[in-house]
């Protein structure tokens, strides 16, 4: 069966035909295609056709897909078992690596999936303040619980859709959500609500509305506040963490927040993610304290071992020099070509994820990110993927690079992103 007809079988037995809805294409059109098989930087369909991917599963797949120390170490993991229910020693090694990472992280708490780790470091945050009220910022997607889905980014922006049928008002009306990279916005609030917010939450490099990095002193004016007022600051790491460097955005712009969230490359390329921050924090999770968190697969073995083995590899500090080069180097290409067809565009990067956005100028707010030129950029996708090359299939998503991306690979993606502008 090829993606067509795979697809028109699925969408008899799942919602959309997929489990995610940005798969679905439903923002740049056609079919989505189904895949059989993935193998270092490369994707190849059920129609047998290869393509050179740069959306990475969401940029989870840092050393690329299948890569054989990950591999070994499933495989290793699977013949002992899938699943236990019960603690691992595996599960304190993966944590001893996130702490080496993350100097803010004292304290990790292993879950199934970037929702659900921030929807865990939400009820913590008001379970430690005993405040109700949460700050976010327009356009970053924070996972798909309902404190969140006001104003997010990601596959919701995709469909234009508000939010989400299903949320009752009265939770939505404890979230505040405010313009990416308004300093002013933020302070006004925080001053006039500064005994009901429990936390405030941002991606501190926004990637779910395309790569937006943040304006000089945003971040440290949001550290400033939650300090001054008793508010917890959250940094949703889930995309930047282990991506941008190491220890994520934190560590390339020297804040700590209170609570961290990762998730994608910290399992491995499978089902795992985290949150972390001080003792003191942490201990309000149940055993030790009253706020509720608990999961049958949390800390599932497979998923940490397959995360144990991706973040001992990413120690390697020549690791982040080579993606950074490998980033620049394309985007470099890209913008040339640009200037030579006489296209506005704009990429906007950090480390190795970037966003090619179909616009004049600079993007630097969900607002903005609306007004560029998404027809413009489905026209570019259908182009990219006509001629083997796998981009984000929405105008508001990052790319990735990994490395498995060899200098071949992206000069054929140059090659092609030149008949395909």
């Amino acid at each position: 069966m090829n993606s067509e007809s795979l697809f028109k079988s699925a969408k008899k037995h799942i919602p959309g035909g997929v489990n995610s809805p940005v798969r679905a294409f439903g923002s740049v059109g056609g079919i989505p295609r189904f895949i059989k098989q993935a193998e270092g930087a490369t994707l190849t369909d059920a129609d047998g056709k290869k393509y050179i991917d740069y959306v990475m599963s969401w940029g989870a797949m840092i050393l690329g897909h299948a890569p054989g120390g990950v591999v070994k170490a499933i495989i290793d993991s699977v013949v002992r078992g899938t699943s236990y229910g019960a603690p691992t020693a595996g599960e304190i090694r993966l944590a001893e690596l996130i702490k080496k990472a993350f100097p803010s992280i004292e304290k990790v708490r292993l879950v199934s999936s970037g929702t659900e780790a921030v929807m865990t470091a939400v009820r913590l945050a008001r379970g430690v303040t005993g405040r109700k009220k949460i700050i976010k910022f327009d356009g970053c997607y924070h996972g798909h619980s309902d404190s969140l889905l006001v104003k997010p980014g990601s596959g919701v922006a995709t469909f234009g859709l508000p939010g989400s049928a299903g949320v009752p008002k009265e939770i939505a009306g404890l979230t505040i959500s405010l313009p990416y990279n308004d300093i002013a916005a933020f302070e006004r609030v925080i001053r006039t609500e500064e005994k009901d917010i429990a936390c405030v939450i941002v991606e501190p490099i926004a990637a779910n509305m395309g790569v937006i990095p943040p304006r000089e002193a945003f971040l440290w004016a949001l550290r400033k506040w939650t300090k001054k007022y008793g508010a917890l600051l959250i940094f949703d790491e889930v995309i930047s963490g282990y991506r941008v460097t190491r220890g994520g955005a934190q560590e390339l712009y020297g804040i700590e927040p209170d609570l961290t969230t990762l998730g994608k490359i910290v399992g491995g390329g499978m089902p795992l993610a985290a949150l972390g921050g001080p003792a003191k924090i942490m201990d309000y999770l149940a055993p030790d304290g009253p706020v509720y968190q608990a999961g049958t697969l949390s800390g599932n073995p497979l998923a940490v071992q397959a995360g144990i083995s991706t973040l001992e590899t990413l120690q390697d500090k020549n690791i982040y020099i080579g993606l950074r080069e490998k980033s620049q180097h394309l985007i470099e290409r890209i913008k040339m070509i640009a200037r030579k067809k006489k296209r506005d565009i704009q990429i906007q990067s950090v480390g190795s994820m970037f966003t090619v956005f179909f616009s004049s100028k600079p993007v630097e707010n969900f607002a903005q990110v609306k007004k560029t030129d998404s027809k413009a950029y489905a026209r570019f996708f259908h182009n990219l993927l006509d001629k083997g090359v796998y981009f984000p299939p929405s105008a508001f998503e990052a790319c990735f690079l990994s490395t498995a991306h060899s200098s071949l690979e992206i000069e054929r993606t140059e090659k092609i992103m030149e008949k395909a502008l």
